[in-house]
């Protein structure tokens, strides 16, 4: 069943090795990778991990990263609904849940890894 994820154009037209670059699943690079499943009990959701890498990649503002991190629920979401059995429903939607607190109150210093401080942001 095809499931209708969103993601910006730049993410679609981007070839393997540019995604490659960018994108790692679900988890940070490293360790942190292993330890977070691309499985939500069964589920692969690695498309929406690497969709929301992309997302922070290009994104510049803490609305970028908003937008971003509802993407990312919103991706999950769509493919649970899409393709659960009422049992693993339930279960799922809790996990996306836990994954998407986690990006929201955790993600920050993945979001800005690399990224200039604006002037209102500088130290001196």
């Amino acid at each position: 069943m095809f499931v209708q994820l969103y993601a910006p154009k730049s993410y679609w037209h981007a070839s393997d090795a540019e995604r490659n670059r960018v994108c790692n699943g679900c988890g940070t690079k490293g360790l942190g990778g292993w330890l977070v499943p691309d499985t939500l009990y069964g589920l692969n959701i690695e498309i929406c991990c690497d969709i929301h890498d992309w997302m922070y990649c290009e994104g510049s503002s803490v609305a970028d990263k908003e937008r971003a991190d509802r993407t990312f629920l919103n991706n999950m979401l769509r493919l649970i609904e899409a393709k659960s059995f009422w049992m693993l429903l339930p279960l799922r939607r809790y996990r996306a849940m836990l994954y998407y607190s986690a990006v929201c109150d955790f993600g920050g210093p993945a979001f800005w890894n690399g990224k200039n401080l604006t002037s209102e942001f500088r130290t001196a």
